[in-house]
């Protein structure tokens, strides 16, 4: 696995690119994202994934988005 931020994600279309530190953008189907529901990234958005190759090059899968910020306690 590794780490990435969401380059751009297209909902309506059901695909985006995923920026990896020293890779090309890695192509994102809707498909390999594990989410229940609605399965969609948005732009920034850090994820993990595995990099597969796909018919045109680098495909994600196995995408899942990590936890960011802070945590309020009250």
């Amino acid at each position: 696995m590794v780490e990435g931020n969401v380059k751009w994600f297209n909902a309506e279309k059901g695909f985006g690119f995923i920026q990896v530190e020293g890779r090309e953008d890695v192509f994102v189907h809707f498909s390999a994202i594990n989410s229940d529901g609605f399965k969609s990234l948005d732009e920034g958005d850090r994820v993990s994934l595995e990099i597969t190759q796909g018919n045109r090059g680098d495909q994600a899968a196995n995408v899942q988005k990590l936890q960011t910020g802070h945590l309020n306690y009250r």
